[in-house]
């Protein structure tokens, strides 16, 4: 069963789209279930993200997640935009089905890589980025039941 909030973000996505001459891309995916995410930011001279967006192709928990990853980091630095875990995303989204917690773990995820990403077009190092991964299949072996 899936919150109101996911329902919202799914069904009224916000953010979504391809920001042009972004600052940052990342793109990651599920190989298991076959969700792909992939989120953009545009990024200022101070390192705060003026926007994030995404474009995803996956279930409704991924949109979901997707577009709520977009507004929490919106308008932040990159040191807070870094700190963005999967379990903020769940929590604001009051809550994911145990078989959809991969969805927050790809936004976590592509939020990394779009930093990464950045971090590799400015030649600069983020305190505490470490590469990220462009399947996450890996990181939810045991993790999760089978569905």
């Amino acid at each position: 069963m899936y919150s109101e909030k996911v329902m919202d973000h799914f069904t009224n996505p916000r953010n979504m789209g391809e920001i042009e001459n972004p600052s940052g891309v990342g793109t990651v995916g599920n190989a298991k279930c076959g969700d792909i995410m992939r989120i953009y930011l545009d990024i200022d001279e101070n390192q705060v993200i003026r926007e994030c967006t995404f474009k995803t192709f996956g279930c409704g928990a991924a949109v979901a997640t997707s577009s709520m990853a977009t507004e929490l980091v919106k308008g932040k630095t990159i040191e807070e935009a870094l700190k963005v875990t999967n379990k903020a995303v769940m929590e604001a989204l009051d809550g994911l089905p145990p078989v959809k917690v991969h969805c927050s773990l790809l936004a976590e995820e592509a939020i990394h890589a779009a930093l990464w990403d950045y971090a590799q077009k400015n030649k600069i190092e983020i305190q505490g980025l470490k590469k990220p991964k462009t399947d996450i299949h890996e990181e939810e072996e045991g993790e999760e039941e089978e569905y």
